[in-house]
This record gives C-alpha cells, sequence and structure tokens, in this order.
C-alpha cells in the first residue's frame, strides 16, 4: 500500500468537487467535514488490505480499480463480493474493537479514500445529523454483505434465487 497523501487537495479533483457516490446526497459542509478526516492510498493487485479477523481500523471509499471481499479460511477463500469505484467497505472500523469479517484484496491496482474507523464515529456524534445519514448508508453496505453471502452461499447447495 502507498499512501498518496492526507489533505483534502490532495484528493483527486472529481472526488472532492463532485464527491464520491457513497457521499452522494450529502451537504456540501458534511462531505467536506468527511474529506477533511481521508487520506488517498493506492494498493498494487493482490495486496490483502484486510484480513479475515483483523482488527479493522479503516474504512474505505474506492476512487478506481476494484478489490474482492471473500470468506476465508487457511484451506480455501470464498469470494462473496466485488467493490468498485463509488463503492465503500470496510464499515467496521466503525464500531469498537471489532474485527474484520472478511478478507478484501485488491484486484487489480486499485485507489481508494482510507478514513480512520475511530476519527468517523467522533464526528458522527458530535454531528447527528451526519451519524444517522452515514449509519443508514453503512447499514444498506452490510446488507449487501449479507446478501452476496446468502446468495453465493445459496449456489453452493443449489438453490436458484430469482
Amino acid at each position: 500500500m502507498s499512501r498518496l497523501g492526507a489533505a483534502e487537495g490532495d484528493i483527486p479533483h472529481n472526488t472532492a468537487n463532485k464527491g464520491h457516490d457513497f457521499l452522494h446526497g450529502l451537504t456540501e459542509a458534511q462531505r467536506t467535514e468527511i474529506l477533511a478526516l481521508a487520506e488517498v492510498v493506492q494498493f498494487p493487485e493482490g495486496e490483502v488490505v484486510l484480513d479475515s479477523g483483523e482488527r479493522s481500523t479503516y474504512c474505505y471509499l474506492v476512487t478506481k480499480g476494484s478489490v474482492t471481499i471473500a470468506l476465508s479460511t487457511p484451506r480455501v477463500a470464498v469470494s462473496l463480493q466485488v467493490v468498485g469505484p463509488g463503492e465503500v467497505f470496510g464499515w467496521s472500523a466503525l464500531l469498537k474493537a471489532q474485527d474484520s469479517r472478511f478478507e478484501v484484496r485488491a484486484r487489480e491496482a486499485t485507489t481508494a479514500l482510507r478514513i480512520r474507523g475511530s476519527a468517523l464515529a467522533g464526528r458522527c456524534r458530535k454531528n447527528p445529523d451526519l451519524g444517522v445519514e452515514l449509519l443508514m448508508r453503512f447499514l444498506a453496505v452490510v446488507g449487501e454483505r449479507v446478501s452476496a453471502t446468502e446468495a453465493v452461499f445459496a449456489e453452493w447447495c443449489g438453490i436458484r434465487r430469482s
């Protein structure tokens, strides 16, 4: 992983001005508050960003490239979902002392905005309107992960989902 910068001025121009899809619909003040916490990071293809069972510290907003989210054991990894530009991963970083449930690996060279979960959670506590909005958005992400997991296991069991 390489870190490109921590200031909003270092965030890609299109991200700072138009906003990441996850931030779409927030007020400009809310987006600015979140982006002030972000730093741009890059991951080469194949790099493990989060390991299953690892303490989750950061959440990531993907701006370029993609990662795969997998259930992983020492013997097998089962890909559940691909996360690309405009999507997020690392939601468990917002919870106190929470370990990652999944392995996240860069499928290709990937750029993301990385935000320390404890800092974002602190902002949410200080700004309840922001907190409620982000809670609803992250719950939707959790729901997507559950649905992706269900779909993979249903396929393994030979169950067709419509």
